[in-house]
């Protein structure tokens, strides 16, 4: 049974299809983290942003990442999703989804799975400003 979804795309992300590829019978909790384009980032107006990925190591680290989290939390399966390309404000980024049989392990998944992508996956974010634009590092 495949118990991990990875993709990066360039098409809108779809937050359903992580819940149906995650929810199961037996599981009572899914959870799921819905990254959103804010307009503002430390008082500076965000017009858009601009997510640039190193495909193939980053499907790879995505990849780790998931086979972590179903070792290290009792979960069923794990989704997680990232966009690529210019996105507006409101739009979907990344989407994690995980199910499990108790909400406790889905939660703590999912929250393992955002901030390790953070810090290890080579995703490169550029924020627009109304007054600029800037890369920002993806690994703090």
């Amino acid at each position: 049974m495949i118990k991990t979804s990875i993709k990066i795309t360039s098409e809108k992300l779809d937050p359903e299809e992580c819940y149906r590829f995650v929810a199961e019978d037996s599981c009572g909790g899914i959870a799921a983290f819905i990254g959103v384009v804010r307009n503002d980032t430390q008082g500076r107006e965000v017009t858009q942003l601009e997510f640039s990925t190193y495909k193939p190591m980053a499907i790879k680290e995505m990849q780790k990442i998931a086979t972590i989290a179903l070792e290290k939390f009792d979960i069923h399966k794990i989704a997680i999703h990232h966009a690529e390309g210019i996105l507006q404000i409101g739009a979907i980024p990344v989407v994690i989804s995980a199910s499990a049989k108790h909400r406790k392990a889905a939660f703590l998944a999912c929250e393992f799975a955002i901030d390790t992508l953070k810090e290890r996956v080579p995703i490169w974010k550029k924020e627009y400003f109304s007054d600029g634009e800037v890369w920002v590092n993806a690994h703090p």
